[in-house]
């Protein structure tokens, strides 16, 4: 299994051979932008970076995300990585600077910039629209990682007049980003994304917003679930703003049927005595029950695992040693997940594993002194 941080966060190695050559050209040294370049630098590719901001652009270079850009470059690929709102601007300037190069971009809606191009009657020969399903609550060059790219999906939307050797560049960056390629047309790009991204993010705000004027007392009583529900609720508000603004009505089309619902849900619960309210709700958790498990788990495979709850002392070291005992144990672990309840000098650490080693992880653990709170067996 490949180890994500394998991938430094900057460069200066050529340990693996890059797909990419020449010179890479990233307008906008934001997250996205910033974390290509460290994958890249780490390749050892000629990256260059451009950015509206000084600051941000200073900072990215700092970092060792790529070099200023030179009036000489001659970049091979052009990757745009702007906001929204901006990205057709872009992505036409580009093309007319760099009529050799191939110009793709990373933004979160596919057609909006597309229609754009299209009613300017920009040459698209050259382009290649992308996005990577990959990021972080935090942005900016000071937040971008070299890894965040490894092992996630990476939407490629070509049409019929992409040139074979023009995909094989943008399919060249994400294979050494760590990414896997999908295609899709930009209308079920936005479509899924509506529903796997952009709605979930509305979903998160709402529910964290109601904590806003919640009793600190119930506050106090918040654990790993409704975090895990609301974790992306930290996101940028002047991005998403534009991102809902350009993928609307997939993003409409999906809050209506989920509004449908919550208001089946909530009529049931008025009455939870009523003939069929019991089942409505039991449908609607078994519903929810049968969605999970179609996501993707590890290697995007479906296979489920087993869960295995260790309590582990909040002391330095801990987790390394429980690592350790696993692996002692010979049991992969398939994920992890750390819950920590506030006020306790403990941490419980949630093991994914085969469902095969349950038994023979649980009893190895507790032979070397290890308090097991649950399994998914229990």
């Amino acid at each position: 299994m490949t180890d994500a941080f394998d991938l430094p966060r900057a460069g200066g190695t050529d340990r693996l051979s890059a797909r990419s050559s020449g010179t890479v050209r990233i307008v906008g040294a934001g997250l996205l932008g910033a974390s290509i370049g460290h994958a890249l630098v780490a390749l050892g590719v000629d990256v260059v970076l451009e950015d509206t901001s000084p600051a941000q652009l200073r900072l990215a270079i700092d970092y060792g995300a790529g070099r200023a850009a030179r009036e000489d470059d001659t970049p091979s690929l052009v990757v745009v990585s702007v906001p929204p709102d901006v990205t057709a601007d872009v992505i036409a300037a580009e093309l007319a600077r760099f009529p050799e190069a191939v110009v793709t971009d990373v933004a979160s809606v596919k057609l909006e910039p597309l229609r754009t191009l299209r009613q300017r009657g920009v040459d698209l020969t050259r382009y290649i629209g992308s996005h990577p399903l990959a990021g972080r609550e935090r942005g900016g060059a000071i937040s971008a990682r070299a890894d965040i790219f490894v092992g996630r999906p990476w939407v490629v939307c070509r049409d019929g007049e992409t040139r074979a050797s023009d995909l094989a560049v943008v399919e060249g960056l994400i294979l050494d980003l760590g990414a896997t390629p999908i295609e899709m047309s930009p209308e079920e790009h936005d479509r899924s994304v509506a529903l796997v991204s952009h709605v979930p993010q509305l979903v998160a705000s709402l529910l964290a917003g109601r904590f806003v004027d919640a009793p600190d007392g119930s506050l106090r009583l918040a654990g790993q679930g409704v975090r895990d529900t609301t974790r992306i609720a930290a996101s940028a508000p002047e991005l998403w703003v534009q991102i809902l603004g350009a993928n609307a009505a997939p993003v409409v089309d999906v809050l209506d049927g989920l509004a449908a619902d919550l208001t089946t849900v909530a009529d049931a619960l008025r009455d939870p005595e009523a003939t069929g309210a019991r089942r409505a709700v039991a449908d609607t958790i078994r519903r929810g029950n049968d969605g999970v498990e179609r996501l993707p788990g590890k290697h995007g495979q479906n296979r489920r695992f087993e869960t295995v709850v260790v309590m582990v002392d909040d002391r330095a070291g801990q987790l390394g040693k429980l690592f350790g005992d696993l692996g002692d144990l010979d049991v992969n672990v398939e994920d992890l997940r750390l819950e920590h309840s506030p006020g306790a000098l403990f941490g419980l650490a949630e093991i994914s594993v085969a469902p095969g080693v349950v038994r023979r992880c649980v009893d190895g653990l507790q032979d070397r002194g290890w308090k097991i709170a649950s399994t998914s067996n229990d």
